[in-house]
C-alpha cells in the first residue's frame, strides 16, 4: 500500500540536522509495513527490533549509552548500525520504555545514526511516574488511517486522485467521472481506511471479509485495553470505545456513555484514547479569530473515531451506506461528519498533530452550528455537510455575517463550484484544499 507519508520519512532522512523519529498513530494504521518498506528501500541496512515479539531485545538497553546499545544491538542480531547508512527501528516501543527514553541520548551522541520508533498505545503503557518523554529530543510525525486519496491509490485509481486534486478539473469535470468518484466514497465509507482491510479488498473485492477483518481489528483494540491499561480503568476504556462512534456528530456528554459513572473517570479514559489516536475531539471555537485554539470552549466538544469503516463496524450501519441517495444523511449525518474530519486531519501537516474544530451558537429560538471550521490561507473557512441548496444554509449565513468571512464551504454529493460566498465541493474533492482555496 503507497502511503503520503512515506514522502515525510524521505524528508526526515535527507535532513542533515535530523533527530530519532517516533512515529506515532494508533494500532493497525500502517506505521511498521510503512517503516519497513522505507527501511529496505532507503539504507544500505536495516536493523528492526520488534519488542512484543522478542521481548529479549529488552536487554540491550541496560543503559542509555548509545555506543553500548549499538554493540549489544551487533551481538543480538549480527548486524552493525552504520551512520548515514542503516536505518535502526524500534517497533512496538510500548513494550520497551527504556528504548524511547534511549532516543534522547542517540540525538546527543549519535546524532547521525538514523532512529524511528513505532508503538501503540503508548500513553497506556508509559503512565509509570518513572517513565519521561525525551521532549525536545525526538521529532515526532502522525499517521493516521489511509485518506481517501490513499484509498484511491490503493485500488488502482490513483489518476483519479490526480485528477481531482486540480481546481480547473473539478469544476469541469465529466458527468460520469463524478458518478464514478461518488461511488467509489460509497465504497470508502463502508471500507475504511485500516490498511489491512483495503489489502483485503483489493485482492479479493469481499466485503463481507472486509467487514470480518474491521471486526477483528475491534477486538484486538479491546484485548489491548486489558493488556496494557490498568484493571481499575479497563471497564471505562471500553465504555468509551464502545460510545464515540454512537455520538459521531453529537455535542459529548459524558452521561449518556454511562450515567452510573462519575464523568472524572469517564474524562480520564477518553483523554487517554484521544492521547493514543484512537477517538478525536472536534473543539468547540468562537470562530472570532486566528488561531481557533484560543476562543475554544473546553466543556463543550464533539468526538469522531478512528476510522470511518470501523465506525460501520460498530454501529452496524453498513445497509444503510450501500443504499444510500444522500450521503449526508446515513447515521443522521454522522458517517460524512466522520468522513470530513478524517480527511481533514489526513491532509494535516505531519510533524505536528491536527487539531479540529466546530462552530455553535445557542440561542433562545436561535440555535446555530457549523460542522467543522478551518484556517486556510490565514483565514477562517467554515464548513457544512449538507445535502440541501445554498439557500437553506442558515448556520453558514449568520456565520458568515457576524464575523465577515467572505467565503464558506458546502461539502455534498454535488459537484465542485467555487461562486461566492459559499463553494460547493465534492466529498472525493477535500484533498484539493491542501493547496489553499481557489481563486473565485
Amino acid at each position: 500500500m503507497k502511503r503520503d507519508v512515506y514522502k515525510t520519512l524521505c524528508d526526515w532522512k535527507d535532513d542533515t540536522l535530523h533527530k530519532p523519529l517516533l512515529l506515532r498513530g494508533a494500532r493497525q494504521v500502517g506505521k511498521t509495513y510503512v517503516v519497513e518498506e522505507f527501511g529496505r528501500t532507503e539504507f544500505e541496512s536495516f536493523i528492526h527490533l520488534n519488542f512484543e515479539r522478542n521481548p529479549e531485545f529488552k536487554d540491550i538497553f541496560i543503559s542509555f549509552d548509545p555506543k553500548e546499545i549499538i554493540e549489544r544491538i551487533s551481538l543480538f542480531t549480527g548486524q552493525l548500525a552504520k551512520a548515514g547508512k542503516t536505518l535502526l527501528f524500534f517497533d512496538e516501543v510500548q513494550d520497551c520504555p527504556k528504548a524511547l527514553m534511549a532516543l534522547r541520548y542517540f540525538y546527543e551522541e549519535r546524532p547521525q545514526l538514523h532512529v524511528i520508533a513505532t508503538g501503540s498505545l503508548l500513553e497506556f503503557a508509559l503512565e509509570s511516574e518513572e517513565f519521561r518523554m525525551p521532549v525536545g529530543r525526538i521529532q515526532y510525525a502522525y499517521m493516521f488511517p489511509m485518506s481517501f486519496g490513499e484509498f484511491l491509490d490503493g485500488i488502482g485509481q490513483g489518476h483519479l486522485r490526480t485528477y481531482v486534486l486540480n481546481f480547473e478539473n473539478l469544476i469541469k469535470i465529466p458527468g460520469g467521472i463524478h458518478d464514478n468518484l461518488n461511488e467509489y466514497i460509497r465504497k470508502y465509507f463502508l471500507i475504511g481506511g485500516m490498511p489491512e482491510v483495503v489489502s483485503e479488498y483489493c485482492l479479493s473485492g469481499d466485503i463481507i471479509k472486509c467487514q470480518g477483518i474491521q471486526q477483528s481489528i475491534l477486538d484486538t483494540y479491546m484485548d489491548d485495553f486489558a493488556k496494557y491499561a490498568q484493571k481499575s480503568k479497563h471497564r471505562y476504556l471500553r465504555k468509551i470505545f464502545n460510545a464515540v462512534p454512537t455520538m459521531v456528530g453529537q455535542k459529548f456528554i459524558y452521561a449518556h456513555v454511562d450515567n452510573t459513572i462519575k464523568s472524572r473517570e469517564l474524562k480520564e479514559a477518553l483523554e487517554l484514547l484521544e492521547m493514543a489516536g484512537v477517538v478525536y475531539r472536534v473543539k468547540r471555537t468562537s470562530g472570532a479569530g486566528l488561531p481557533l485554539e484560543t476562543s475554544v470552549k473546553e466543556s463543550f466538544f464533539k468526538m469522531i473515531f478512528l476510522d470511518i469503516g470501523l465506525l460501520h463496524a460498530v454501529s452496524k450501519v453498513y445497509s444503510d451506506t450501500a443504499m444510500a441517495k444522500d450521503f449526508t444523511a446515513v447515521f443522521k449525518g454522522a458517517v460524512a461528519e466522520q468522513f470530513v474530519g478524517q480527511e481533514l486531519m489526513a491532509y494535516h501537516a505531519p510533524y505536528s498533530k491536527p487539531s479540529l474544530y466546530y462552530w455553535a451558537r445557542e440561542a433562545k429560538n436561535s440555535n446555530a452550528e457549523l460542522d467543522y471550521l478551518i484556517e486556510l490561507d490565514a483565514k477562517i473557512i467554515p464548513i457544512e455537510i449538507k445535502a440541501g441548496s445554498i439557500a437553506m444554509m442558515k448556520s453558514m449565513m449568520i456565520f458568515l455575517d457576524n464575523y465577515q468571512i467572505e467565503k464558506g464551504i458546502k461539502i455534498s454529493q454535488v459537484k465542485t463550484g467555487i461562486e461566492s460566498p459559499i463553494m460547493s465541493l465534492a466529498f472525493y474533492a477535500i484533498e484539493a484544499l491542501s493547496d489553499g482555496l481557489p481563486p473565485s
